[in-house]
């Protein structure tokens, strides 16, 4: 063989190594880590709903942020985290990058950390940075604040400690009967021709990223899909990361085998994405009273907002949240099973901050128009067919005499702001609001991470369906018209992330006035904005370029304000100590069958037991004599409920009850509580011996702390299934 011949072998065999290296993809460092961020189980105002005296009460399963590390080795490095919260305040972004600053010496910054949610509306309240968010909490609760922030910090710890070298896999396909739009009248009003592009008036599109070790192992998944957490209805007070939480601690049981839920090493990321007028509701919403169907624009039943109510699939919230959440999982399992293609290109990331009030926006017929002071319009205050609000305002809403007298003594609304934000009629002026601090922000972060091809933009807004589709596109367009790469970008949108300024929906939407179009903020050309800043930061993005930071956010942690009583002290019946069994479980259940027991207790608020629990499932091994432990309150299966003596001022479905401080004809507080623990036997449990265990702390009237636990019979408190 000649030297020409052996030049043009080796040529071809490069050539042949480098195409199967662009088939195969790039090899990243990749993490992933879990944290409880569950907070406080008693007597916070769960955030979502702003549903008055819909306080927590205990755990259904515990709430978890579950973030990823991903560095490509050259540079660049970024990580996600998705939260079981209702929405990222700015708040706790800026002291999550305050620690990690801290401890990692710059290698995590507010430019590369991105914090998503799940939107979950079932967990406690009072960690924003505005006013008017911590509202319904009675203010800022610093103890949830804490929590929520310690658990998203371990779990990039975790992340980041885990670090191995994986392959990125990508899949896409759509998820039916799993989403309906709550507001179709609205989204009937976009251009006919643009909505003949898509099937459907919801997104239905799930992608999926899959992580895989070099060795085979699958390490974790992120999958992307915009559905409401409001499977669980503002009637609940357990504590719950209802659909996509289901949805997480399904898929990582599955992968993780015998582990506790979480604990395993495989994690789950179920983030939100466009779901502003998207709801898991999918029966629809009608009248209660009636069974027939609500008005179509003011979702009201004989001028009742109350009575218009959307249904999920099941029996009960409880059926409807694992029914929508194991439509997510299982098709998210098949996306997994069934992605080949994988990612290559680098790591990169783009960051800036920008004032919505003040943007001036050009549109595609160069007309100049501007955003507007935050103003919140009538149709918010009757909240949605998930979440039904006051009488007498309904969707649609232009005006209430009622109101208009009331407002006249709080803040008169300027004629600017009337103009600037028509044809919404302005039910709070929350712009002009800055007592005792800003009710609602200004100054708001725009981020896009680049994966391969894959763009993640992350939105402080909860997006509309064709609002998400609108800034997809031109997040596409534009990264691939100023790219030098020649490469087809895959955008995807990280909804209610870094922060939170309520709601997007498009300019002809807005006309409309739907809770939607009244909750966005910052007038009908918000959506203009917002496309115009992303197309700018995918250009810069595909170009390598560097962007101004933009103005610096606000910290309003010095001046929040808190109406919350703290726990006084706790006591217990006479003759009874904490932890003491006072509705004991039979000897014996079979598979299928409730358990239901009791203990006194006292006041979860004394410490929120996070990484912990507070019940115990336990089956004895008969050959060592040893306990294991098989459930603790994160699991589906199990249940805490808190009971306060001498309250049965709310009861539901499931036996959920509400806390109420009680006061007699002198200054003495009620101080006796009771948990309640629920096991439903799940149909795989082995027959044998079990124990049901309860842990918590009480308070003296010293005000000192101490723990306690409790099990029938001193040691033992068994029955046996079979």
């Amino acid at each position: 063989m000649n030297y020409y011949s052996i030049a043009i072998c080796n040529v071809f065999y490069l050539l042949i190594n480098f195409i199967l290296d662009v088939r195969s993809g790039d090899v990243y460092s990749v993490g992933f880590g879990i944290g409880d961020v569950t907070g406080p189980a008693a007597e916070i105002n769960m955030m979502g709903y702003a549903q008055v005296g819909q306080d927590t009460a205990g755990i259904h399963f515990r709430l978890y942020s579950r973030a990823v590390v991903i560095d490509d080795g050259k540079g660049g490095r970024v990580c996600f985290a998705s939260v079981d919260v209702a929405m990222v305040s700015q708040l706790v972004k800026l002291e999550v990058i305050k620690q990690l600053l801290a401890k990692y010496n710059g290698t995590y910054t507010i430019n590369n950390v991105m914090l998503g949610s799940t939107h979950t509306h079932s967990g406690p309240g009072g960690f924003m940075n505005y006013l008017m968010y911590n509202m319904p909490s009675l203010g800022f609760v610093q103890q949830n604040f804490d929590a929520i922030v310690a658990g998203i910090v371990r779990s990039i710890d975790s992340a980041h400690t885990s670090l191995t070298s994986a392959k990125i896999l990508i899949n896409s396909g759509q998820l039916m009967d799993t989403n309906i739009n709550r507001s179709p009248i609205a989204y009937q009003n976009n251009p006919q021709s643009e909505r003949d592009e898509y099937e459907t008036n919801t997104d239905t599109t799930m992608t999926l990223l899959k992580f895989v070790s070099t060795s085979g192992q699958i390490l974790g998944v992120i999958a992307w899909f915009p559905v409401h957490c409001t499977s669980m209805n503002n009637t609940n007070h357990l504590i719950s990361g209802d659909n996509k939480g289901y949805a997480s601690m399904r898929f990582e049981q599955d992968i993780n085998g015998g582990s506790l839920v979480g604990k395993g090493p495989f994690v789950a990321l179920f983030p939100n994405s466009n779901e502003g007028d998207v709801s898991p509701n999918t029966r629809g919403p009608k009248c209660i009273d009636t069974g027939l169907a609500c008005d179509v624009l003011t979702s009201t039943c004989n001028g009742n907002v109350g009575k218009c109510i959307a249904s999920g699939p099941g029996r009960d919230m409880f059926e409807s949240t694992k029914i929508i959440g194991a439509r997510q999982y299982v098709f998210a399992k098949e996306l997994a099973d069934k992605a080949t293609q994988e990612l290559s290109g680098p790591i990169q990331y783009i960051h800036q901050t920008i004032d919505m009030e003040n943007v001036t926006v050009t549109l595609p017929n160069n007309t100049k128009v501007t955003t507007c002071k935050a103003a919140m319009g009538f149709s918010f205050a009757s909240g949605t067919t998930d979440g039904p609000g006051l009488f007498p305002f309904k969707q649609g809403d232009t005006a209430n005499i009622l109101w208009n007298k009331v407002k006249s003594h709080v803040k008169n609304t300027t004629k600017q702001m009337l103009d600037c934000q028509y044809p919404k009629h302005v039910l709070l002026p929350t712009g002009d609001l800055k007592f005792p601090f800003p009710w609602q922000p200004s100054i708001l972060p725009t981020q896009i991470f680049r994966i391969g091809h894959v763009l993640v933009a992350s939105l402080p807004s909860e997006l509309s369906t064709m609002s998400g589709r609108r800034l997809r596109d031109a997040i596409k367009r534009e990264y691939e018209k100023n790219s030098a790469e020649n490469i087809t970008v895959e955008p995807v949108i990280s909804g209610l992330s870094n922060t939170y300024s309520s709601y997007v929906v498009t300019f002809e939407e807005y006309q409309i006035q739907r809770y939607e179009g009244a909750s966005t903020i910052y007038g009908p050309y918000t959506l203009d904005a917002y496309i115009q800043q992303y197309r700018y930061l995918a250009s810069k993005l595909a170009t390598n370029s560097a962007v101004p930071a933009g103005p610096p956010e606000p910290n309003y942690l010095d001046q929040q304000i808190s109406l919350v009583p703290g726990v006084l002290f706790d006591c217990t019946p006479d003759g009874k100590k904490f932890g003491d069994c006072i509705s004991e479980p039979l000897m014996e259940y079979t598979i299928g069958s409730t358990v239901k027991v009791a203990f006194v207790s006292g006041n979860p608020r004394n410490n929120v037991r996070d990484e912990s629990t507070f019940l115990a499932v336990e089956k004895l091994d008969t050959n060592s004599n040893q306990w294991t432990l098989i459930a603790t309150d994160a699991n589906w299966e199990t249940r805490f409920d808190t009971i306060y003596e001498g309250v049965n001022s709310l009861t539901h479905m499931r036996l959920i009850d509400r806390f109420m401080w009680i006061k007699t004809g002198f200054p003495l507080l009620s101080c006796q509580s009771i948990a309640t623990i629920i096991w439903e036997i799940p149909n795989d449990t082995a027959p044998g011996v079990y124990r049901i265990r309860h842990f918590g702390n009480y308070k003296d009237w010293t005000q000192t702390i101490y723990t306690y636990s409790g099990v029938k019979h001193q040691d033992i408190s068994c029955y046996g299934i079979s």
